[in-house]
């Protein structure tokens, strides 16, 4: 089984879902005030990472790394970049859609590095799940209901193709604008 990593941000968002929930084995990343998220449904962060701005007081009973406000990535790239270095494969990204729109485009940014080096990574926020697919396929189950939006984060996206949605494409080039 890979191993699978769960960051949580600061943003808000609608709890954990049964199959995206951790579990014993997963390493559990509190990106700066992510952490008041994990104590509210009582669960301990593995480490507390960021540059701590969002958080206030700090906690002394958990490990943690901290980094300068003056920096090129956010708290969430900072965590992804520390469970890539520990091994992980799998990421579930809490809390980074909404707040900042500089933050949000950054995460989904950060979803589209780790699809394009073969990761799997989901981005969850109040109501909406957000991931990357590259050269691979993404499924839904039948029962499934919502809205599905698809968008080319490069120059251009050939050989897309839906299938069983409202508008399907078939062998579609999608481009960023």
């Amino acid at each position: 089984m890979e191993k699978r990593c769960f960051i949580i941000g600061a943003s808000e968002f609608n709890g954990f879902s049964d199959n995206m929930k951790p579990r014993d084995k997963d390493l559990i990343i509190a990106a700066d005030g992510g952490y008041r998220h994990l104590l509210s449904v009582g669960l301990k962060p593995d480490i507390l990472i960021g540059d701590f701005d969002s958080l206030g007081k700090i906690p002394d009973n958990v490990r943690l790394i901290r980094h300068s406000p003056v920096k090129d990535d956010t708290d969430m790239a900072l965590a992804v970049s520390y469970a890539l270095e520990h091994g992980c494969r799998t990421f579930f990204l809490y809390g980074g859609l909404g707040g900042r729109l500089d933050h949000t485009l950054a995460n989904i940014q950060l979803l589209t590095k780790l699809s394009k080096s073969g990761l799997e990574a989901y981005l969850i926020g109040q109501d909406t799940a957000v991931t990357a697919v590259t050269d691979g396929s993404l499924s839904f189950p039948m029962n499934s209901a919502g809205a599905v939006s698809v968008f080319c984060m490069g120059d251009h996206a050939d050989g897309v193709s839906l299938q069983g949605l409202k508008y399907p494409l078939k062998n579609a080039c999608l481009t960023c604008d």
